[in-house]
C-alpha cells in the first residue's frame, strides 16, 4: 500500500467522532476491509457488512464511518441495546467463486478476533449466503450455516408500519392506506415487498426503478403503475417512498417533490440536514430514514435469539409506534421530525452513559 493512502486513511480516522476503526488490506483480492465502531454506549456494535467497489480506499472508509454513525442512531432511536458499527469490503472489482468465498472467510476470521465487540449481518452487496460463509469462521454474525435470513421483507414491514403511522398523524387520505397514492422508488429487496403490502391493502401504487423492466414486471403482478425513473420527483403522490440509493433528497428535489409524506427504506436520504427544514417549510412530513427503515435491523438479532415469527413481526411493527411518537414530539415542539428523532437519540445515549436506562431486544 502507498504511504499516501495510509496517510489519507489516518487523517479520516483522526477527524472522526467514532470510537475505533479496524483496517486491513486483503492482498489476495486487493480488497480494503474496514470495520468502523462509532458508539458502544448501549452495547456491542451491530451493523451490516457492505461489499462495494469505491473510487478509492478513502471513499470506502468514509462510507463505513458514515454508516456506523447511522447505526448508532438507528439502535438508539428504536431502543435496542446495541451500538453503532458497520463493515465495508471495498473490492476493486466484483468478486465471485473462490475469490469471493476466500475474502469472506478471511473477513470472518478478522471479525472473530474482536470477540463480540462488533457483530455483522447482510447489507448492500452481500447476501444471506455470504453470511453463512462468514458464520463458518465466527459466531459474531447474524446467520448460521444452513439458516439464511433475508432482512429485506422485515425492513419493508417496518416501512409499511411507519407509513401507516405517518398517514394517520398527518391526516392524509383520511388516515387510511386504502386509496393512498404511494410512489415506491426502487423495487429491490425492500421496495418490492413493500409495494406488495401496499397493494394488498388497497393503496394505489406507483413504481420506479432504474431497471424499468423490473418495475414493469412487478407493476403487472400487483396492479400498479410504472413511472419513468426521471419523472419520480415531479409525479404527484401522497407518499414518496425512496427504497434505493441515499441522498435523493437535495435542495433541487426538495422543491420538485409533489407529495405529502416522505417515508422509505433508503439510508441517508437527506444530502444535508438543511433539506429537512425545507421539506417542513413546504408542508412535507419527512419520516427520518434511520427510524422507519429499522425493521430489518430489528429482526436480525431476534432471529439469533431464537424468537418466533409472530414475536419478530410484532416487534418490527413497533416501528410505527416510534414514528407516531416522533411526529407527535415534532408537532408539540414545533420542530422537524428529523430534529425530534435526533433529540430522542441523544437522550437515550445520555441516559445510557449515566446508567439510567436498560434496553432489551424484546
Amino acid at each position: 500500500m502507498s504511504a499516501g493512502v495510509t496517510q489519507s486513511l489516518e487523517r479520516l480516522i483522526e477527524g472522526w467522532s467514532g470510537e475505533a476503526v479496524v483496517a486491513r488490506f486483503d492482498r489476495p483480492t486487493g480488497t480494503w476491509i474496514f470495520i468502523a465502531l462509532h458508539d458502544t454506549s448501549l452495547g456491542p456494535a451491530v451493523g451490516g457488512c457492505r461489499m462495494k467497489t469505491y473510487p478509492s480506499p478513502q471513499d470506502g472508509l468514509r462510507d463505513a464511518m458514515r454508516l456506523a454513525e447511522g447505526m448508532t442512531y438507528k439502535w438508539a432511536g428504536i431502543g435496542f441495546p446495541f451500538g453503532g458499527g458497520k463493515s465495508v469490503l471495498a473490492v476493486p472489482r466484483p468478486l465471485t467463486g473462490d475469490a469471493r468465498e476466500g475474502l469472506l472467510r478471511r473477513f470472518g476470521r478478522l471479525l472473530d478476533t474482536l470477540r463480540g465487540t462488533y457483530v455483522t449481518g447482510e447489507d448492500l452487496g452481500t447476501t444471506p449466503e455470504d453470511m453463512s460463509i462468514i458464520a463458518e469462521e465466527t459466531s459474531y454474525v447474524h446467520a448460521r450455516p444452513g439458516e439464511l435470513l433475508d432482512p429485506g421483507p422485515y425492513t419493508a414491514l417496518g416501512v409499511f408500519a411507519g407509513i401507516e403511522a405517518a398517514v394517520r398523524a398527518a391526516g392524509v387520505n383520511g388516515g387510511e392506506i386504502e386509496g393512498l397514492r404511494v410512489l415506491v422508488q426502487g423495487v429491490g429487496d425492500v421496495g418490492a415487498p413493500l409495494a406488495r403490502m401496499l397493494a394488498k391493502r388497497g393503496a394505489e401504487v406507483l413504481l420506479a426503478d432504474l431497471d424499468e423492466r423490473r418495475a414493469a414486471v412487478l407493476a403487472e403482478e400487483i396492479g400498479a403503475t410504472a413511472v419513468p425513473a426521471d419523472e419520480v420527483y415531479a409525479t404527484p403522490c401522497d407518499v414518496y417512498a425512496p427504497c434505493a440509493v441515499g441522498a435523493t433528497l437535495n435542495p433541487g428535489t426538495a422543491e420538485e417533490l409533489r407529495c405529502a409524506i416522505v417515508a422509505g427504506s433508503a439510508n441517508n436520504q437527506l444530502d444535508s440536514p438543511r433539506v429537512a427544514d425545507r421539506l417542513a417549510q413546504r408542508g412535507i412530513v419527512y419520516v427520518p430514514d434511520y427510524i422507519v427503515n429499522a425493521g430489518g435491523a430489528t429482526a436480525l438479532p431476534m432471529v439469533a435469539e431464537g424468537a418466533d415469527e409472530d414475536r419478530i413481526r410484532e416487534r418490527v411493527l413497533r416501528v410505527g409506534d416510534v414514528v407516531s411518537e416522533i411526529l407527535a414530539r415534532a408537532a408539540e415542539g414545533e420542530c422537524t421530525p428529523a430534529a425530534a428523532a435526533d433529540a430522542r437519540v441523544r437522550e437515550t445515549l445520555d441516559a445510557a452513559a449515566g446508567g439510567r436506562v436498560r434496553l432489551s431486544v424484546s
